[in-house]
């Protein structure tokens, strides 16, 4: 019996052997292949949507419906007794230009920003023959010579003029006295447009704009701008706000509706020809300014000076170019024209 044990010890040896190389150690597993699939097309994905903006100021709006909000001209006074106006800080683009006297008057178009109550209102002038329908607006003004009006009906412009009979909208304040005491109700504005058959929406032409800075631009941040010995205006730029604040003969300049100082993100120098087309009863001159064609021009942006040249027709606001031919765009946000004539020089530093 003992002769047979190393033989069984043996056979266990074997077993245990082979159960670890069988049983006991990990499988491989099966190797599994599949097609690779193919594309039946490419995917897309789809950009999100550009957002709308606001054509006048370049600035984000609403949405696509608000944007076609057709602009509101209005023609303000700015004589001194003027002072402070109201609302011209809620103005995507003013036009100040030369009136009679060596005073300025204002154009203001308003549409990204509707204030209740802008003014005081006054007359009208041929160079807004230009201005109303390169932006396709609804014209606000109270008074014009003959001759004004007479272009302006010429024009076809929409005329919510007092001229014309238009009352609603207007108000006097007590506060002031005539003729510089009269105010607009935009909203009765809007109403009597509409009621007269006029549009209240319209495509409206856009200005250029671009957020980035321009390289190698000079740099200035104070801009004195002599329209004549009655009106001096003065831009200085503030790089924590990136505005120009305006002082206008020597006093900052207010608006009323909010105390604030009028400020602009863009000041636009246009160097324009002046004609004198008549005199008033006081002798003073009365200008054509021509606003159509081509000019001088010095855009003042993000404390930076960009010279170039203006273009512009009946149809749509000025776009701007450099003398290498690449277009100046205005920084979004608000602009004011400053229009003076050919032989004005401004100062800055």
């Amino acid at each position: 019996m003992a002769r047979f044990r190393p033989l069984a010890q043996a056979a266990v040896v074997l077993c245990v052997v082979t159960l670890l190389l069988t049983g006991c150690l990990p499988r491989r597993p099966a190797e599994v292949t599949s097609a690779w699939p193919i594309a039946d097309s490419e995917r897309v994905v789809s950009k999100p949507p550009e957002p709308a903006l606001w054509p006048l100021s370049g600035l984000v709006a609403p949405d696509s419906l608000a944007i076609t909000r057709r602009p509101l001209s209005v023609k303000i006074e700015n004589s001194p007794v003027s002072r402070p106006q109201t609302g011209l800080n809620a103005a995507d683009v003013v036009y100040e230009s030369v009136a009679e006297g060596g005073i300025t008057r204002f154009n203001a178009i308003f549409q990204s920003q509707m204030p209740k109550t802008v003014g005081p209102v006054r007359s009208a002038r041929l160079s807004d023959l230009w201005i109303v329908p390169q932006y396709h607006a609804l014209f606000v003004f109270s008074g014009a010579s003959v001759q004004v009006n007479n272009a302006v009906k010429a024009a076809r412009l929409s005329n919510l003029s007092q001229d014309v009979g238009v009352s609603a909208p207007y108000s006097r304040s007590s506060a002031r006295l005539a003729p510089h005491n009269l105010y607009l109700d935009t909203k009765k504005a809007y109403a009597e447009a509409a009621k007269r058959g006029m549009a209240i929406t319209e495509d409206v032409p856009r200005l250029q704009f671009s957020p980035r800075m321009a390289a190698n631009a000079a740099t200035i941040t104070v801009v004195s701008i002599p329209f004549s010995d009655a009106n001096n205006v003065v831009w200085t730029y503030s790089e924590a706000e990136k505005q120009y604040y305006r002082v206008n003969d020597g006093k900052k300049h207010l608006d009323a509706a909010t105390s604030k100082q009028i400020a602009a993100t863009n000041v636009v120098v246009l160097w324009a020809r002046y004609a004198a087309s008549s005199r008033d009863k006081l002798g003073s001159t009365t200008y054509d300014i021509n606003l159509g064609g081509t000019g001088r021009a010095s855009v003042f942006r993000n404390g930076q000076r960009l010279d170039g040249t203006w273009t512009a027709d009946n149809t749509a606001p000025p776009r701007f170019t450099a003398a290498d031919g690449t277009p100046i765009k205005l920084a979004p946000g608000t602009t004011w024209f400053q229009v003076i004539p050919l032989s004005v020089s401004i100062t800055m530093k």
